[in-house]
């Protein structure tokens, strides 16, 4: 089976290519200029060179693969960049659905926890949570496209579309070559952080999700059908302490309170506003990282088989990859 990626220079499109080469598929990946080279190292997989708004790239990668495992998108938590969010994370969702349905092609979709319904640290949510629960998710730039991209993938199924759509989780692991996860390790392995988010993530190993979305390709699943992967539900707080382990830093001294968090999202929002540029501060990440994403995944367990490896393990290799590469 011929199966095409996008996103094949990011962590889990990466991650999916190298854990294809071990089976009998072949495999192909859109890519928008030139790569480093280490990316693609070791991979004997063929090059779609385009972007998700070039049709004849599409055409040609869909009139070749039998799947497409669309893994390609934009994250920016914040309230700007809507646009360009919604370019790439619904517009070019529609140019892959429209080139899988002319073309005959099953779609694995990517999609993320952070458009499904929220948890606490009482209950964990899953796919059928309703999505106000908790005060839902915050809508900022990344949550809207990314759910404007699965109402996409749900209209082109009422057309005929063979489409599956998988939520991972906060994932880390190694091949994170930019780094776009790894960034928070990253970060927290170079300074010390005394204040940590107040809330909590759930956090997966990016190889464990791409075994979950290859054993996509041949789950007897209905079309549309919805599946969380996402791990262990960790507040941040314990996160970045056991990151710090890794890196030597002392444990963050307590989570963010009330007034730490606003006036960490005012300084943000304001310094957007006065520059004109929104950093990774700003009120709709402070929001974020204040809610619970905390999920069950029995779904996914029960038939995709998804199994989450021990968190330890994700965590040493997520540091040494990053230690090794940016420190």
């Amino acid at each position: 089976m011929r199966i095409f990626v996008t996103g094949g220079s990011g962590l889990l499109g990466n991650t999916i290519l190298r854990q294809l080469e071990a089976t009998d598929h072949e495999t192909g990946y859109l890519v928008r200029g030139a790569a480093p080279p280490d990316v693609f190292a070791g991979l004997h997989s063929t090059a779609f060179p385009g972007d998700l708004h070039d049709l004849d790239c599409l055409e040609k990668a869909t009139q070749w693969a039998d799947v497409v495992i669309h893994s390609a998108g934009l994250i920016h938590v914040g309230w700007k960049q809507l646009e360009e969010s919604m370019r790439v994370n619904r517009d070019g969702t529609r140019n892959i659905v429209d080139a899988c349905l002319r073309n005959d092609c099953q779609l694995l979709h990517v999609g993320t926890v952070n458009t499904q319904a929220i948890g606490s640290q009482d209950a964990l949510a899953d796919e059928t949570t309703p999505l106000e629960n908790e005060g839902g998710q915050i809508e900022c730039s990344y949550v809207l496209s990314k759910r404007a991209g699965n109402e996409e993938v749900l209209r082109g199924v009422e057309r005929g579309l063979r489409a599956v759509l998988l939520h991972p989780g906060f994932m880390l692991g190694p091949w994170d070559w930019k780094p776009s996860s790894g960034r928070m390790m990253l970060e927290v392995g170079q300074t010390w952080r005394p204040i940590t988010p107040r809330g909590g993530c759930s956090v997966c190993d990016s190889r464990d999700v791409a075994d979950a979305i290859i054993a996509a390709i041949d789950a007897d699943v209905p079309s549309g059908r919805s599946y969380n992967l996402a791990g262990y539900n960790e507040t941040y707080y314990h996160l970045w302490t056991e990151i710090g382990k890794r890196f030597g830093k002392p444990r963050p001294i307590m989570p963010a309170g009330p007034l730490q968090r606003m006036a960490a999202s005012n300084y943000g929002d304001l310094r957007a506003k006065w520059t004109g540029k929104e950093t990774e501060v700003n009120s709709a990440a402070i929001a974020l990282t204040s809610q619970y994403h905390w999920y069950d995944c029995s779904r996914a367990q029960t038939e995709l088989g998804y199994r989450n490896r021990p968190l330890d393990e994700t965590l040493d290799d997520a540091a040494a990859w990053i230690r090794e590469r940016f420190l």
